[in-house]
Parts: structure tokens; sequence; C-alpha cells
């Protein structure tokens, strides 16, 4: 069983979905009023439709709830509805995010904070990521014309190991900053140029004493 939060307020459990025939079973939507659960709606079968977000319900039956008193209706005539899901959202696969283009990036963040959902670091950090990339390149390359430039003793040997060691601490700051920006322990943005912000102002050292 999966579920989705398709709104601040309602959540969505799925037995099991057909690509094909583009129907779920086992739905069951519960709808909440604070910590409160106020509706449950179930249906055996819902046949999507087509936008916007229409599904069709067969065999399905409500709950409403006030306080300790309970209303139960069954209904076997079928009926449409609107809810925020779609048969796109059942497409689950690894580095889904990563073969996103920019625009659908922005489109899965903007959908997801629509739904209440306040974790979108996955596609952020990827939308960020695309970014900073551009800039990580240029600035490394600074550093390697920087540490080329210099004349120090033990000559090409040290100039690698210097080269290996950046590169290195490099990838182990960015591995802890996307971990950061996942997790949310910082905001997504200063996770991943957190890395950037610090080499940068290593270009800029090296640059300085390379002028002199």
């Amino acid at each position: 069983m999966v579920h989705f939060l398709v709104a601040p307020d309602i959540k969505v459990y799925i037995q099991g979905y057909n690509k094909t025939a583009k129907t779920a079973s086992g739905l069951r939507l519960e709808k909440f009023e604070g910590n409160k659960v106020i509706s449950v709606l179930t249906a055996d079968h819902a046949r999507w439709k087509g936008e916007p977000d229409r599904w069709e319900l067969s065999s399905y039956s409500v709950r409403t709830f006030d306080g300790l008193r309970e209303n139960f209706t069954r209904y076997t005539t079928p009926i449409d509805t609107a809810i925020n899901l779609t048969p796109q959202d059942f497409v689950f696969y690894n580095n889904q995010n990563e073969e996103m283009t920019t625009a659908e990036l922005g489109e899965a963040i903007d959908r997801d904070r629509q739904r209440g959902l306040s974790n979108t670091n996955k596609y952020d950090i990827e939308r960020q990521r695309r970014t900073a990339d551009a800039f990580t390149n240029f600035i490394l390359t600074i550093i390697g014309l920087s540490i080329a430039g210099r004349k120090v003793r033990g000559g090409m040997g040290l100039h690698l190991a210097m080269g290996i060691g950046l590169g290195a601490l490099f990838i182990l700051l960015s591995k802890f900053a996307a971990s950061f920006a996942s997790s949310g322990t910082v905001p997504v943005a200063l996770g991943m140029w957190l890395p950037n912000i610090f080499f940068g102002l290593i270009a800029l050292w090296l640059v300085s004493r390379a002028q002199k």
C-alpha cells in the first residue's frame, strides 16, 4: 500500500495500481481537521478519466465523524470526483530527479508544496546542483591554474599532491553539505553552494598569492 498527501488536510491510500488500465484498487481517502479524522471515503476501484484530476469511483462508501457520532453511507452508483493525483504519481524509479528537466523539477516542487508537503529537498537539491556545478568547474579551474603557476620546491609532484588533496576535500565537503541539505539541517541553497563559497575563497587567496 502506498499513500499520498494530496492536500494539507487530505491523505490518500492506494493498495494497487494498474498502469495499463489506469485504475487503482483499494482507495481510501481521509480528510482531517487538525489532528482528527472527520471523514473517510473508501472505494473498491478508481479509474482515471483525465484532466483536471478526474477519477471515477465505483462501489464506494463514506464515513463521517462528529465527536463520538459516526455516519456510514454505502453507494453503488459510480461517481466522478476530483483528487489531486495523476497516473504519473504512481511511477517511481531510481534517480528520477536527475532525469527531469529543470522546468519539470520546478513543477514537482510546486506540486508537492501545494499538497502540503514540507520536504521537497530531493527536487530542490537537484535544481540547485545544476547551477552550482557550472560555478564549481570555473572555481576549480582557477585553483588549478593558480597552483600550476606557482614555483615551489618539490616541483610537479607537490602540485599534483595539492591538487589531489583539494579535490578530495571538495568531494568530502560536497557530500556532507548535500546530506545536511537533504535532511533539512541547513537550507538547500546554502548546502549546495557552501562548497563553492569555501573553495571560491581558497581560489581568491591562491590568486592573490600568485600575483605576489
